[in-house]
């Protein structure tokens, strides 16, 4: 019996951004609190901590348009990390620690002064040495040097010899030499510090789901370090941009901005810009998702000089051969697919010849329409169930929003199935734990019962309130955690009602 349980074991995730974790210092950091999270993971089943892209954000606060692929924001650095290890004379006091939304400006204007006077205290070792002998460290470096240099505009709009220093590289003045040795410095204990944080996730048996965007933001040292890789003008410029037609979340679509790559250059050189980006990745997370996979079958190519994503066409991508090269440069690739959205079926078959996990979002999947509310979405083994994600209403956001005939549909749906006691919130996740997906992942929002609060991203919407979500404390998260521990320690699949019927009966016993 217990090895016919071990056998259909299934794992359950919690989707959390670090940005969202509680701090003394307004953002989540990779210190304590990080290790805190890790641990009421640990004691409660939980095997999968999903988190958002850690890259330095710029317009928008966006980590899908960020500064670089491989660089860590410097904003989640721990001040109180920095200050046990001797780099800061004092402690850091508390700034915006109970608020419950991130204000990115005014966290990074009270820590530079305390990362900078770190930097004036460090003393270059051969581990640092050895870590910026990779070559995206020092071009990052440089590239956020200039940016500064330039008055941080977009690097398509800086001075000519700027804007073409990785092809004609010079000596840069003094005080940008000083700056990338500080950029540097910063993304030094950024790693350590993240490797650290997931140091401690491996050795509870938790793995890391990083969150790898199959687009780069045009202001990034991405493009301005490979210009050859991208369809791009003269000036640096995108001639053709990426986004989606229109769709649920937009009548006009949505128009992303990020450059569309070249592909045939990428293919002469043999896709080593997806090697290097992915594989430096394989090493900071477990599990990396492609976000908006289907692109690589087929993307919505957008001229950059209309205005909507209206117009566009359909381009087939070489998937197969970047996947194919991928798998053999990169040891121990784990990549999953965001595969949701309208799709032609060869995306699926694509997603289905590398045998990756897809995606199913139970608010989404959940129909109303008719006179009984149904589950449209068949669940199978290889995939990955969420209540939401990042992108879409909270939980308790989206069943607030139903028609009152519609919530009474989603209820009767739920006593079907046999889930009858506790609260919708309760009920919703029950059944999302009782799936047959081999991961159930739950953001914490939901967990919570979070509503509008919780929201954390408006696709089509740039700046406040997205990404901005925070949570203060830990404590009604562990007391959430603590609820489901049961069901999320032994989410089997041949065991599930036995489970769920404990569940019930221990929460009603309280």
């Amino acid at each position: 019996m217990q090895q016919e349980r071990k056998a259909a074991m299934r794992e359950t995730g919690i989707l959390m951004p670090v940005s969202a974790l509680p701090s003394r210092t307004g953002v989540g950091e990779l210190g304590a609190y990080a290790y805190e999270f890790v641990e009421a993971l640990r004691e409660n089943g939980v095997k999968i901590w999903q988190i958002l892209p850690l890259n330095p954000v710029g317009y928008g606060n966006s980590p899908y348009q960020p500064y670089s692929s491989c660089a860590g924001d410097e904003i989640y650095i721990s001040l109180d990390l920095l200050f046990e290890a001797g780099l800061l004379k004092e402690q850091a006091p508390t700034f915006h620690e109970n608020v419950r939304t991130v204000d990115y400006d005014a966290v990074r204007t009270f820590k530079e002064p305390y990362l900078k006077e770190a930097f004036s205290n460090f003393t270059e070792t051969e581990d640092f040495r050895e870590f910026t002998r990779q070559p995206w460290v020092y071009e990052y470096a440089v590239f956020r040097a200039k940016k500064k240099a330039n008055h941080k505009v977009c690097w398509n709009e800086w001075k000519e010899e700027d804007k073409i220093w990785p092809e004609v590289p010079a000596p840069l003045p003094k005080e940008q030499e000083d700056e990338a040795a500080y950029q540097m410095f910063l993304q030094y204990e950024f790693y350590l510090q993240w490797m650290e944080v997931k140091r401690r996730a491996n050795e509870s048996g938790i793995q890391i789901m990083g969150d790898v965007p199959f687009y780069v933001g045009v202001d990034s040292v991405d493009v301005w370090g490979g210009k050859d890789n991208f369809l791009l003008d003269t000036d640096g410029r995108p001639v053709f941009i990426a986004g989606v037609p229109p769709d649920y979340f937009s009548a006009t679509g949505q128009r992303w901005g990020n450059p569309i790559y070249d592909w045939d250059y990428l293919k002469d050189h043999e896709y080593q810009f997806w090697i290097d980006r992915i594989g430096y990745n394989q090493k900071l997370f477990d599990i990396i998702r492609i976000d908006h996979f289907r692109a690589f079958d087929t993307f919505w190519k957008i001229p950059a000089s209309c205005p909507t994503a209206i117009e566009g066409e359909w381009i087939e991508a070489p998937g197969y051969e970047v996947i194919d090269t991928l798998r053999a440069k990169i040891d121990g690739l784990n990549l999953v697919a965001e595969d949701l959205g309208e799709l032609r079926p060869e995306v699926l078959q694509l997603k289905d010849h590398y045998h990756l996990k897809g995606m199913k979002i139970l608010v989404f999947s959940i129909e109303t329409g008719g006179k009984y509310a149904y589950d449209s979405f068949h669940d199978v083994e290889n995939m990955i169930i969420y209540t939401g994600t990042h992108d879409n209403d909270t939980l308790m956001q989206w069943y607030e929003g139903l028609s009152v005939a519609a919530r009474r549909k989603v209820r009767r749906f739920l006593k079907r199935e046999g889930i009858k006691q506790g609260s919708v919130k309760d009920r919703l996740l029950t059944y999302t734990l009782r799936s047959k997906a081999e991961y159930a992942i739950l953001p914490m929002a939901d967990l919570l019962g979070l509503g509008a609060e919780g929201h954390i991203n408006t696709p089509g919407t740039v700046g406040s309130p997205n990404w901005e979500w925070r949570m203060p404390d830990f404590g009604q998260a562990k007391e959430e955690l603590r609820k489901y521990r049961r069901a999320m320690t032994e989410r089997v699949c041949d065991m599930t009602v036995v489970i769920l019927q404990e569940f019930t009966i221990e929460r009603q016993s309280k």
